[in-house]
């Protein structure tokens, strides 16, 4: 039987993510994916958020992102597009990229960490013990691993077969989504109907002052809404067909079909995110309407929270309990992408009392505080973990600044490529002592002379020291004492003599 310390079921964006930050800590992490390779069928997300663009050029891997990826702002929440570039961070604005491009780069950089990938099978079900998980494979094969993350989806098996709970909404909206070929071009772009809302697409575009210029060739994408929420069985070239003919009155000369698929705002997240030695992330944790675009990003999130935390006790470095504040930080993250999610697909209702509301709701995010504290939320550039009282940075990402070393000049963000938490003094040197704990925490002595601000807060007191986990949020924050600092490198990087052991 194969053994690896981490198994990771699934190979979408989540997946692909968790394992590269496992490789980064030394963990011996394997994936199980039912593609025979890394192709995608179909469209599913369109782009990358300022703070997943954020993470990414944390581990030093965002620059091969933007060189396929087009930037704009797309930031928006239901209609409403909400400029970000007045935000203080590099990445103030979305990256345009759709699904199958984003997971093709994930799965390079997966590669060159030498994450063994078991494709054309699927997990099948599992037994966990005291020591590990035995997990059966779709070939009858099995493997054991110390911990088992269910990356599958929203339909996830390894959610299911733990027994976790996953509630929430049933759909009330439904749409098809299909690649056709039409003998008559429709009209590009999206419509808003008596119907629903409908969309015209070419798979190549570009966007120009913030506006979609697709090709002038190739298949058609569309998107149409169907009169009732739910359907169970496949749709169809007929229910299309009807769909069009409903809405436009002719079908454009509908007569291929090179994908089809429906999707709803169904709206549902699992009720803990670690049973024992299962744990979950992205879609299989919580599913809700594609609009906003905040699906792939969340997981890509969770991923990183999760694993350097997962590392450190598979390390031996943390108890297990270090595994909980996974639960703790990211399920209130997702349950307020699904409410943002519903209030959005509320608001694309198409009758005229939500007409109404939508007025209202543009002219408030027409306004200045409104603009900002909803656009950092979609852009997920306000996400704060509650680590009770103190300095506005405790529980919220470390700014990307410019920083003087002895060394010479260095980004902050460089610091956390290798993923592993990083001491940042910005005092005299030798001000902290965190010897101690060299072995776990890089220490930084450092310089940065400019101003401290945060997206939807605004400027900040300059701290003199913080304590950076690898997922980028700060730990601690100084201000000018060691008060708490030893308590917090304990909590979270192991108590001082826990001895690492071997990863493998």
């Amino acid at each position: 039987m194969r053994e690896h310390a981490v198994v990771v079921a699934g190979a979408g964006p989540t997946g692909l993510m968790l394992a590269g930050e496992l490789a980064l800590a030394g963990v011996d992490v394997a994936i199980v994916e039912r593609r025979p390779d890394q192709g995608l069928a179909g469209t599913r997300a369109g782009g990358l958020s300022a703070r997943t663009l954020e993470v990414l050029d944390q581990r030093g891997i965002v620059d091969r992102f933007l060189a396929e990826g087009q930037i704009a702002q797309v930031t928006g929440f239901a209609v409403t597009r909400l400029d970000i570039s007045d935000f203080p961070t590099r990445h103030n604005y979305g990256l345009a990229l759709r699904q199958k491009h984003i997971e093709r780069i994930l799965a390079g950089w997966v590669g060159e960490l030498a994450v063994p990938i078991y494709r054309s099978l699927e997990v099948t079900g599992f037994a966990q013990d005291e020591t590990g998980v035995t997990i059966e494979l779709s070939d009858d094969a099995s493997l054991r691993a110390g911990y088992l993350v269910g990356c599958d989806g929203g339909r996830s098996l390894v959610r299911k077969a733990a027994g976790i709970a996953f509630e929430g909404w049933d759909p009330t909206t439904g749409n098809i989504l299909a690649e056709v070929e039409m003998e008559e071009e429709p009209p590009l772009g999206i419509h808003r109907t008596a119907l629903g809302i409908y969309a015209f697409g070419r798979e190549e575009y570009e966007i120009h002052d913030g506006k979609i210029v697709f090709a002038k060739e190739g298949p058609i994408g569309v998107m149409v809404p169907e009169k009732t929420a739910g359907a169970t069985t496949e749709p169809t070239l007929g229910d299309l067909r009807d769909a069009l003919i409903a809405a436009f009155g002719t079908d454009y000369g509908l007569h291929r079909v090179n994908w089809i698929s429906r999707f709803t705002d169904m709206s549902r997240q699992a009720t803990a995110y670690r049973k024992g030695r299962i744990l979950l992330a992205g879609d299989a944790a919580h599913v809700h309407s594609p609009v906003g675009g905040q699906g792939l990003n969340t997981g890509v999130q969770d991923a990183v929270n999760l694993g350097w935390k997962l590392a450190q006790v598979v390390k031996g470095t943390s108890p297990e309990a270090l595994l909980d504040t996974y639960h703790a930080e990211r399920h209130p993250v997702a349950a307020r992408v699904l409410r943002m999610t519903m209030a959005q697909v509320a608001l694309q209702r198409t009758d005229d009392r939500t007409e109404a509301l939508r007025e209202v709701v543009t002219e408030l995010l027409g306004m200045e505080e409104p603009r900002k504290r909803i656009a950092a939320e979609m852009s997920g550039l306000a996400i704060h973990y509650e680590f009770g009282e103190g300095h506005p940075l405790l529980g919220r990402r470390m700014p990307d600044l410019d920083l003087t070393t002895a060394d010479g000049p260095v980004r902050l963000f460089a610091l956390l490529q290798d993923a592993r938490p990083v001491f940042l003094n910005l005092d005299a040197p030798g001000s902290f002592d965190i010897a101690p704990w060299s072995d776990r925490v890089r220490s930084v002595d450092a310089g940065y002379d400019g101003a401290w601000e945060l997206p939807a807060l605004g400027l900040v007191s300059a701290p003199t020291a913080v304590l950076i986990r690898p997922d980028g949020y700060v730990a601690w924050v100084g201000n000018g004492t060691q008060d708490g600092l030893q308590a917090a490198v304990n909590s979270w990087f192991g108590q001082l003599g826990s001895r690492p052991k071997s990863a493998d």
